[in-house]
């Protein structure tokens, strides 16, 4: 036992000696380190701080100004903080992008910089369907990062993340990808989630994923783990992904989603086989929506999707995915497979918001679209018919006769069935039941 000891204690001190000696090149060549990569890196990802202010009361009759100037009764405000990250991607428009739900609902924004300088953020827009947000500094002594392709990334690509966990400050944090075009997580409305397995936690969301290069790959938004820190799967949104929403809302404010009309279901490898398709790429069309983009452009249902403007569909998602982030009135080339033949056909984008008033006047004076959650409200006329019945901007329908709807044609039809008419809808996390006389 003694002869162990001791070499086990010689072995100690080798080691030791050997590690405070360590040479910083071999065969005249320097260690590989990530350091010079991240020097010019790190000073573009910010940490991002927001504050969101809610009156409280104990009796709700204190909410209402009368009671408020009758009693005497001082407005108390809470103060909710949100931590998080974000990265910038124009210096000289001074954009930084996160996550939106690091700053949904914030009444201020502010960013630190690595250097510890904190400025004052403007909101320029979100896309909660996709978890992004686009703000606004001003353009001095910012340090910007390069969007890379991320329709090239491999399984195996080695990956940095870079962000600001548990308030602690940056963090740098290595990997590899572990899977691409993960989606039906049920974590966003769009998924293509490239997953990795360097350490994602609570804070690094908005934060960068950044390959070996310092180029952006995607936008670290969320982790799975049972206790909420991180057990080597974490997602984020690609580049690609957060381009297109980043150009939607700089040049609308908002992004304009479009539609061509379509119901899709999965290729299994029964349809497949069916079909006479070899492999299981590819999205099948239920149904086509009569005089929408689709129906008009010449779709079938029954046509096997296989690739949107060149580019290979794996599934349904993948469909919805391309055209939800496609420009409304823009060209789009569809290859389907039918009859065993391959078909190119085109189909101009068609705008998804639907006037109220055309299915229902009850609904007259409202804009609907169809989103992920339900029938989303996008827009309601102060003094309309909606309005007046309680309908507001924002609310999402997700039943009718306390029937589930999914979508705008689900309602329309509910409208034309059924007399006696209750409309539900969730309203900043609360279910309601709207009666229609």
């Amino acid at each position: 036992m003694r002869n162990y000891n001791s070499i086990y204690l010689i072995l100690i001190i080798f080691f030791q000696s050997a590690c405070a000696e360590l040479p910083t090149r071999v065969n005249s060549q320097p260690l590989p380190s990530l350091a010079p990569m991240l020097e010019k890196v790190m000073p573009a990802i910010v940490n991002i701080s927001s504050s969101t202010h809610t009156r409280s009361s104990n009796n709700p009759l204190f909410n209402d100004p009368f009671f408020q100037r009758f009693f005497n009764i001082p407005q108390q405000r809470q103060e909710k903080q949100s931590r998080g990250s974000g990265v910038i991607i124009d210096v000289k428009a001074g954009y930084v992008v996160t996550n939106n739900h690091v700053i949904d609902k914030a009444d201020e924004i502010s960013i630190t910089l690595l250097n510890g300088e904190q400025i004052n953020a403007k909101l320029i827009g979100t896309d909660s369907e996709t978890d992004i947000a686009l703000l606004q500094v001003p353009p001095e002594k910012l340090t910007s990062i390069r969007l890379a392709d991320s329709s090239r990334l491999r399984v195996g690509d080695f990956v940095v993340a870079i962000g600001n966990p548990f308030g602690l400050g940056q963090t740098v944090t290595s990997g590899i990808i572990s899977a691409l075009g993960r989606s039906g997580l049920g974590i966003e409305g769009y998924e293509d989630f490239i997953q990795t397995d360097a350490s994602i936690n609570p804070g690094n969301s908005g934060g960068a994923l950044v390959n070996l290069r310092g180029e952006l790959i995607g936008i670290n938004t969320a982790i799975i783990a049972p206790g909420g820190g991180n057990v080597g799967i974490g997602f984020a949104i690609p580049s690609n992904m957060v381009e297109q929403v980043v150009d939607h809302i700089i040049e609308f404010g908002e992004v304009q989603r479009g539609q061509l009309g379509i119901r899709l279901q999965e290729l299994t490898p029964k349809l497949a086989t069916a079909f006479g398709i070899s492999n299981n790429k590819g999205a099948v069309i239920a149904k086509v929506e009569p005089g929408t983009a689709a129906d008009k452009a010449g779709l079938k249902s029954g046509d096997v999707i296989i690739a949107i403007n060149n580019k290979t569909i794996n599934s349904a998602t993948d469909v919805r995915n391309k055209i939800g982030l496609l420009r409304i009135g823009e060209q789009v080339k569809v290859t389907v497979i039918r009859k065993n033949k391959t078909y190119n056909i085109y189909a101009i984008i068609a705008d998804s918001k639907v006037d109220g008033g055309t299915i229902s006047l009850y609904l007259k004076g409202s804009v609907l679209q169809d989103s992920s959650d339900g029938i989303q409200i996008k827009e309601v006329t102060k003094n309309s018919n909606a309005w007046k019945i309680g309908f507001r901007a924002g609310d999402i329908i997700i039943g009718f006769n306390r029937r589930e709807v999914e979508t705008i044609e689900d309602l329309t039809s509910y409208f034309e069935h059924y007399s006696t008419r209750s409309i539900q809808i969730r309203r900043d996390g609360d279910i309601l039941s709207v009666w229609l006389n």
